[in-house]
């Protein structure tokens, strides 16, 4: 399969440079970048995992993709990447597609020892405790699992960011103790890929309805974007005051949100007046 048709060449170099520029993600602009870059990464890796996982070999890959190496190393380094699960996986399926089970020349045989390290790092990140005996004795003596622990994490972030915006829509005009237009568009940015995590309803439901005293949106057009998706695929729940200061901060939104109602009148066999009216209410429209 030719690399044009497949991945761009275009588009491989773009990631490159990309992955390139994020390093292992230590600065605070690169983990914005990171997140807000994510769900256009997880689609090309998954246009990757398709296209080499039906070549014959993974010298041919490497020949049609030479920078395939360097990529998926750089993108295996990153936190922000590989903390989100669908990124890890498709990652460790890429690489698994690259492993030869009967190396025949040296170049496979380093390819090889070079995947084995990668994965290890791959599950041994995804497995805190068993490469962190310190952090795992920790969460022991808490009484919690590590999967609880960070469900833990998750909801006390959550939280806490909730409660720091609320505050700050009570204190009116106090300049002072007002939260920064950029903090808050970061805060919408680090959500895109946990919009659906149950655990941040609240946090979406609180940023939608927050309003600070830029006359300019501050929410990041990505983040409305993702939420309207996801609440018209019925992948998260939100109140309908929060769904409505979504559609009338967003316009896009709205009128996404009516055409997709559209689609649903045409094409579900409705039979009754009752039943439009209520895929109507239904809609929130």
């Amino acid at each position: 399969m030719a690399q044009d048709t497949a991945v761009p060449k275009l588009n491989f170099e773009y990631w490159l440079d990309k992955a390139t520029e994020w390093g292992q993600a230590t600065t605070l602009e690169s983990q914005k970048d990171v997140c807000l870059h994510l769900p256009q990464l997880q689609e090309f890796l998954r246009q990757l995992y398709e296209t080499i996982k039906h070549l014959p070999g993974s010298t041919v890959a490497i020949q049609q993709f030479p920078l395939i190496g360097q990529l998926l190393g750089r993108l295996c380094w990153n936190p922000f990447v590989i903390g989100y699960d669908e990124s890890q996986r498709t990652l460790m399926w890429c690489l698994c597609c690259l492993y030869s089970s009967e190396p025949q020349n040296a170049v496979e045989l380093k390819a090889n020892s070079w995947i084995r390290s990668l994965l290890c790092h791959l599950l041994s990140s995804s497995k805190w405790e068993s490469n962190e005996a310190e952090t795992s004795t920790f969460i022991s003596a808490l009484g919690y699992t590590s999967t609880d622990y960070y469900c833990h994490m998750v909801k006390n972030m959550v939280v806490s960011l909730v409660t720091e915006l609320r505050e700050n829509q009570f204190n009116g005009l106090n300049i002072q103790e007002s939260i920064s237009s950029s903090r808050v568009n970061a805060m919408s940015i680090f959500c895109l890929p946990l919009i659906t995590l149950p655990d941040l309803t609240p946090l979406l439901e609180t940023l939608l309805l927050y309003h600070g005293s830029s006359s300019n949106e501050i929410l990041s057009s990505e983040f409305l974007e993702a939420v309207n998706e996801a609440f018209l695929k019925k992948k998260i729940s939100l109140p309908e005051p929060a769904v409505f200061s979504l559609w009338l901060r967003h316009l896009p939104s709205l009128e996404k949100a009516t055409l997709h109602l559209l689609d649903q009148l045409f094409s579900i066999q409705l039979n009754s007046l009752e039943e439009v009216a209520r895929v109507i209410k239904n809609s929130l429209l």
